[in-house]
């Protein structure tokens, strides 16, 4: 080839090569231009649901452009999170993701999808304390007071779970483990259930979401023992963390948005930053603590990261309890 078409065919080439990269930006630029849906794999009115309509609402007043919320319950979050695995990666079908997602590329066994492979992160969203409590009556106000007691009466004290691989459970088989102590797991269908009956006696400790316990912390009914994030609530700041106790002991709910791999970093990168703009909001901020959460802003490779630590974590906390999903 002549140097001159070669130079010539050089630049045509270097032109042909830029030009996806150019659309793609474009089309980010333009994004979105039809409604986006926003898969929830929990049924309408909990929190997760909630949650997903009041940042769905923030993205469709920041873009102009619907987020529609598309419940898609059952399976444990698997149906929800096949449904966008399986999607365009075009930034149109987007998924709520919670920790259970992290849970359950371990607890189940044959899943249609791979969770870290087929969903890319987009942003965290809030988190959910966490707090073991146990019944007002309890012989213990403290966890080293628990931990004594229980190894005191091993098998004996009970612990309330809202299912085989609930957060309620493996929160608890992990202080089980790092704790050194025998508790027997009590399953039931939901959270509520569990605080009827640890109120009532039949299980003597629990460990769940702050936002479904703090009232029946407040008038006296549950005592807190301690919470299990790394840091303490500022909805209960006189209550100490679980690792304070047990170091190295921490345990965390998490909420975000996820999209179908291989969707164009441009369209995440608008997203995260819209969403981290409403996480910053004293309107929002005010909504989610009347939801028992906290704001939670990453970036999509810091989310990346907490969310495969935490698919390795309670993938091992699940195998060496051999937790089954029902």
């Amino acid at each position: 080839m002549k140097p001159l078409h070669r130079r010539r065919f050089l630049h045509l080439a270097a032109g042909a090569a830029a030009l996806p990269a150019l659309s793609r930006f474009a089309w980010a630029q333009t994004y979105p231009a039809q409604p986006v849906r926003i898969i929830v794999g929990f049924g309408p009115g909990g929190v997760s649901d909630i949650l997903a309509r009041l940042i769905g609402q923030w993205l469709s007043e920041r873009f102009d452009r619907p987020f529609i919320v598309d419940n898609r319950p059952g399976g444990g979050t698997n149906i929800a999170t096949e449904t966008v695995a399986r999607a365009p990666a075009d930034g149109y079908t987007l998924l709520w993701l919670t920790s259970s997602n992290a849970i359950n590329a371990t607890l189940y066994e044959k899943l249609n999808f791979d969770f870290i492979r087929d969903i890319a992160p987009v942003a965290s969203i809030v988190l959910v304390p966490s707090v073991m409590a146990v019944n007002s009556q309890f012989p213990t106000k403290t966890v080293p007071e628990f931990i004594a007691y229980a190894k005191a009466n091993p098998g004996k004290i009970n612990m309330g779970a809202a299912g085989p691989g609930s957060s309620t459970h493996i929160f608890g088989e992990l202080f089980k483990m790092m704790a050194g102590v025998d508790l027997v797991p009590v399953q039931y269908r939901s959270s509520a259930p569990v605080l009827t009956d640890l109120m009532a006696g039949q299980v003597q400790v629990t460990f769940g979401p702050l936002g479904a316990s703090i009232e029946y912390i407040k008038t006296g009914r549950l005592r807190a023992l301690a919470v299990t994030e790394a840091t303490r609530s500022e909805t209960l700041p006189d209550v100490p963390t679980v690792g304070e106790f047990v170091p190295g002991y921490e345990a965390s709910l998490w909420q975000g948005i996820g999209a179908p791999k291989n969707t164009p970093p441009e369209i995440v990168d608008r997203l995260n930053k819209e969403i981290n703009a409403a996480l910053a909001d004293p309107r929002i901020k005010a909504r989610l603590a009347d939801l028992g959460s906290t704001p939670f802003a990453q970036s999509p490779g810091d989310f990346a990261r907490l969310i495969a630590s935490d698919t390795e974590k309670w993938g091992k906390v699940i195998r060496a309890a051999n937790i089954k999903a029902e």
